[in-house]
């Protein structure tokens, strides 16, 4: 493996469809097909997967050691010797600053959310993930600053509904993520992880939390597409009869992690199934075909 594919490896660029989330309020501001305001949606996708691949390097140079000892984390680039410390470091820093400077040049605001998403990821790296639920507050906390970076960057207003929707979404993913875990270490015990935060963390816990916030993210969307200032600025109440698309995803991504776990990790696993991935591209095109056309 070169050098180059390593550093790339350790970036996790599939984890950067997170990143999507930036674009919502391009998509929701109706200004999707507005040039002038997609160039700047675009760049800050990009200045936020530049961030979260600067935070994934570090990361895994922070969890090299405890990352040599567990079955499959060991294959990471910078675990297994591909990638060394020293560059994964350099690049995580290089990375990091410049995608912050872009920010900054922006717009003053987006360098201070990006510079507050950083932060963020940092004080979850350093210690905060080792702590139960903390640990998934600071992951939801990421998501919704993505979706208010994506705000400042074309100078909208954050809808409320949008960003509640978003972080009941985000803390149902995080969960998901612990639930997935935990399942797959009963399942296979020998391949379980080391996070340290699941030992804060249980199934009959996690399970009844886990449909209450997925019941909680499809009511907020539901509001959101009755609400009257919605049905004003779209001119149509049509909007509501794309509430099954959350639903769909919510459950199959429940089956994905409570009850069909794989060793892969939940965003993986999606990004893999047919019927989450087909859910997903009907869900944009209804909310497209709706708003826009």
């Amino acid at each position: 493996m070169s050098s180059a594919t390593a550093l790339l490896r350790s970036l996790r660029p599939h984890q950067w469809v997170k990143n999507l989330f930036v674009a919502a309020p391009l998509v929701f501001s109706r200004h999707l097909l507005d040039s002038a305001y997609g160039w700047r949606a675009a760049a800050a996708v990009a200045i936020f997967c530049a961030l979260s691949g600067a935070v994934y390097t570090f990361n895994d140079v922070r969890d090299v050691e405890a990352d040599r000892a567990h079955p499959t984390k060991r294959n990471r680039p910078i675990a297994s010797g591909a990638l060394s410390t020293r560059a994964a470091l350099i690049a995580s820093a290089v990375l990091g600053s410049a995608a912050l400077a872009a920010a900054f040049a922006l717009t003053p605001m987006l360098g201070v959310v990006a510079g507050g998403y950083l932060a963020n990821n940092l004080a979850y790296t350093l210690r905060l993930k080792q702590v139960a639920f903390l640990d998934v507050a600071m992951i939801a906390a990421g998501f919704l600053l993505r979706v208010y970076a994506g705000a400042v960057a074309i100078n909208v207003p954050a809808s409320s509904w949008l960003l509640i929707c978003t972080g009941c979404l985000a803390l149902f993913l995080g969960l998901g993520k612990r639930a997935h875990e935990l399942a797959w270490a009963q399942q296979q015990p020998e391949k379980a992880s080391t996070r340290a935060a699941l030992a804060g963390y249980s199934l009959a816990t996690l399970r009844p939390l886990m449909l209450g916030l997925g019941v909680a993210t499809c009511v907020a969307y539901v509001g959101y597409a009755r609400s009257a200032h919605t049905i004003a600025f779209f001119g149509t109440e049509q909007l509501i009869y794309t509430a099954p698309f959350p639903v769909i995803g919510i459950a199959r991504f429940l089956g994905l992690t409570l009850w069909q776990p794989k060793q892969e990790s939940p965003t993986e696993a999606m990004l893999r199934d047919p019927l989450f991935i087909a859910n997903i591209l009907a869900w944009g095109a209804a909310i497209v075909s709706i708003v826009y056309l």
